[in-house]
């Protein structure tokens, strides 16, 4: 892609697609020093308005730090017109925010890692507001586009603020990393994420039960064969999520699961 870009001598981009279309060209404008547009055409995720691009290969998803659009232009037609499954990851993604902070604050009571309450509120903000109106999010109403849109931007605005993906990233994308290398392309990004949300806010001694019910409401995955995942390589995920990203502390990094525990966690929950 920077070879075209060059070739055209372009200065600036326009990211129209889906969030790995958008990613792709964040890195691009990094590396080329040139600005870019995010046009959305569905919101799987909450990377529309971040600075952090999540770029997919054979062996899995690998974030990278790239840079934020100057403007968002989101057609709320267009992404209505995208299957609801878009929209139910989008929202899993930015539901798993509060399984997130928890684990920032954890890294913060533990290792002192810095925190930034600014974008902690930010980001329970926006995960608050799509558990809140789960219930109006449906298919095919483009009202609910306007809706969880706000939402969506509002958690990329907190990354972008914190510096760093930890308000919105915690145990449960660790867990869904674990899935894309175990295996790759099975299920969207956000509907994973929203899966392991359940079992960390259990983990955590949270609500899982608001955070299922929230899911289900809007129509995302909440158990390992919604995603299309067996119960052992839920398990194996769930064992393996820990070491994923070693540097990133979280509530794994205190209950360190194995496969036993790992299997009565994601039981407990429902999930398998």
């Amino acid at each position: 892609m920077e070879a075209k870009v060059k070739e055209y001598k372009a200065d600036f981009l326009l990211a129209v697609g889906g969030g790995n279309k958008i990613d792709i060209c964040k890195v691009t404008a990094k590396d080329l020093s040139i600005p870019f547009v995010s046009i959305p055409t569905s919101v799987a995720h909450d990377g529309i308005a971040s600075d952090r691009a999540s770029i997919k290969s054979t062996e899995g998803s690998t974030s990278y730090g790239a840079v934020s659009p100057i403007a968002i232009i989101a057609d709320t037609k267009i992404i209505n017109a995208a299957p609801h499954k878009y929209l139910a990851a989008g929202c899993a993604d930015v539901i798993s925010n509060l399984t997130a902070i928890r684990d920032w604050e954890i890294a913060n009571k533990r290792i002192k890692e810095e925190m930034s309450s600014s974008a902690k509120v930010i980001a329970r903000y926006a995960a608050e507001e799509i558990i809140i109106n789960s219930g109006t999010i449906k298919f095919g109403q483009e009202e609910s586009v306007w809706m969880v849109l706000k939402p969506i931007i509002a958690s990329g605005v907190s990354m972008l603020i914190a510096g760093s993906s930890r308000p919105t990233s915690g145990s449960e994308h660790l867990f869904s990393h674990a899935l894309d290398k175990i295996k790759p392309g099975t299920a969207l990004h956000g509907m994973q994420c929203g899966v392991g949300s359940i079992m960390m806010t259990k983990l955590q001694s949270g609500d899982w039960k608001r955070v299922r019910d929230a899911l289900k409401s809007i129509g995302a995955a909440t158990t390992a064969k919604d995603l299309g995942f067996t119960e052992e390589e839920i398990i194996r995920a769930l064992v393996e999520a820990k070491d994923v990203r070693k540097d990133r502390y979280t509530i794994l990094s205190d209950k360190v699961l194995t496969a036993k525990s790992a299997r009565s966690l994601a039981r407990a929950t429902g999930v398998i």
